[in-house]
């Protein structure tokens, strides 16, 4: 924020000559002076809060993505359902990181693991921290939890997206996000203490790391230990496409959170207005430019990774299919979304070219294991999330590094940069840690869920689908390929209630599509 400027009517005094009304002219400068200072001063909080605020909507709008995105990937049976937990993210979600999520995340003045200050927004706004503020990271912490829900997808009970999600978005989430993001994190690069990290910390801009690795190796345990959806795999193991039930959904849901992204990368300056007195490129330059530059390293990673992803699955596999090229655009989001302020838009590219063979590999990876997750989410979120944190160790660039993380002028950075190996060691401690954390918090968690019958749905219900069984009806009259239809296609209707008469019901009109 702006620092108020000052005036002394005794500097003035001076030059206003020994008349009898100088000391009356001074203070009354002064005061006109002081009045313009503290217009000046709330504008620029006005100004940034607003620019905050915009980014949180953005932010929050990748919701809707994430439930488009999640609804085309399953099968029509289960339309139902992962829209509502989708919801529920975000519900649950608001309350869970209100009342503790906040303070373990940003709880200042704490210790390096865990913030202890803020609970239940009590003593807030500070001279930290707005509204607005906890808005955005709000935002944040459902999308984490949005990412493990399409890991789960088709076979896991209601209750445990409830206690998951409340577990994730208060618990386990903000810990990794106060590491790396709080003043006070032990591996934070913005740690005001000056005892960095390899004298470095950790470059995480907007979240490879601490929202899509932490979303995505939670939804890896969870996928693991509920097992394969039935019929993913065949009895002597060759793997089944089971095939989501709407492309046009999965488009839709793409370019709604390619606009988010929008607020997700450049909206983690959480500022605008703010000039950068010590650049040489005159006054036209200052954050703003450094936000433009990060909107455009963001679009040429994905634009990049959704080409690379079309061409290579088109020599892998023979065909052009979208959903693919949709899964490839998002990697490259996911992996630029750590350097994406700090790396000029060439490295932006090398970024995205190589996020899409992480996923194709990983994908790989994943079918030869016989781990199946309907939305590639641990492959895309926590695979392409890993490389775009190395990537930012190799490609971060010094003027960038100085300009985001300003007051240590001997700060490392990117390693084919010139800049040594300290940021990419760093980068690479990073990773480890979010592994083991979420691996001792949200595996134990999913391995009492399944212990206590509570994660997994019956094979009943699990093959007559959830939308029936569980929510009171399908969204759609539909014939899934995977259940022998000759002719994908559904017909819309209204939901019945199950086991109630319906005389008239062959007479409803329904419209084919």
């Amino acid at each position: 924020m702006a620092s108020a400027m000052t005036c002394s009517a005794a500097d003035l005094l001076p030059h206003l000559g020994n008349s009898a009304n100088a000391t009356a002219a001074a203070e009354f400068i002064c005061g006109r002076f002081t009045a313009v200072s503290e217009y000046l001063s709330n504008t620029t909080y006005a100004v940034d809060s607003t620019y905050l605020l915009f980014s949180a909507y953005l932010v929050f709008a990748m919701q809707l993505g994430f439930a488009m995105l999640c609804a085309g990937s399953v099968r029509a049976k289960n339309t139902m359902n992962i829209m509502l937990t989708n919801v529920l993210d975000a519900a649950a979600g608001g309350l869970s990181y209100y009342l503790f999520g906040f303070a373990f995340a940003f709880g200042a003045p704490s210790n390096g693991f865990i913030g202890k200050h803020f609970f239940g927004l009590k003593e807030f706004p500070s001279q930290s921290f707005d509204y607005s503020y906890f808005l955005y990271q709000w935002a944040f912490a459902i999308a984490a939890a949005g990412i493990t829900s399409g890991s789960i997808a088709e076979r896991t009970q209601f209750v445990a997206y409830l206690i998951y999600s409340s577990f994730l978005t208060g618990f386990v989430y903000p810990i990794v996000s106060h590491w790396f993001w709080s003043a006070d994190g032990w591996a934070s690069a913005s740690k005001t203490d000056g005892n960095l990290l390899f004298g470095s910390g950790v470059i995480d801009f907007a979240g490879s790391g601490v929202v899509h690795m932490v979303g995505g190796i939670a939804g890896l345990w969870g996928a693991f230990i509920e097992g394969p959806r039935i019929g993913r795999f065949d009895r002597i193991g060759r793997s089944v496409t089971l095939r989501g039930h709407s492309a046009s959904l999965v488009v839709l849901g793409t370019f709604l959170l390619w606009f988010g992204w929008y607020g997700f990368n450049p909206g983690s300056f959480l500022t605008i207005l703010k000039s950068y007195s010590d650049s040489t490129k005159g006054t036209y330059y200052g954050q703003w430019s450094a936000i433009g530059r990060t909107a455009v390293t963001t679009t040429l990673a994905g634009c990049t990774a959704a080409l690379t992803t079309l061409f290579g699955k088109r020599l892998l596999v023979g065909h052009w299919n979208v959903v693919d090229v949709c899964n490839g655009l998002l990697g490259g989001f996911a992996a630029i979304t750590s350097g994406c302020a700090v790396v000029e838009p060439w490295a932006a590219i090398v970024c995205g070219f190589v996020a899409a063979w992480v996923l194709i590999g990983f994908n790989k990876l994943a079918t030869k294991l016989k781990y199946d997750d309907p939305l590639e989410a641990a492959q895309l979120h926590g695979g392409c999330g890993s490389w775009g944190i190395i990537f930012t160790g190799l490609f971060a660039k010094k003027e960038y590094v100085n300009e985001v993380y300003p007051g240590f002028p001997n700060r490392p950075y990117g390693l084919f940069m010139g800049g040594g190996r300290k940021l990419l060691g760093s980068q690479i401690i990073q990773i480890l840690v979010i592994i083991g954390w979420v691996s001792v918090t949200m595996g134990p968690l999913f391995f009492l869920l399944h212990k206590f019958k509570l994660l997994r749905i019956s094979r009943e219900d699990e093959t007559a689908g959830m939308d029936l069984t569980r929510h009171g009806g399908f969204a759609y009259i539909y014939h899934d390929e995977d259940e022998g239809s000759s002719m994908p296609g559904f017909k819309m209707t209204r939901i019945e209630p199950i086991n109630t008469p319906t005389p008239d019901h062959h007479h409803n009109r329904s419209v084919a599509v």
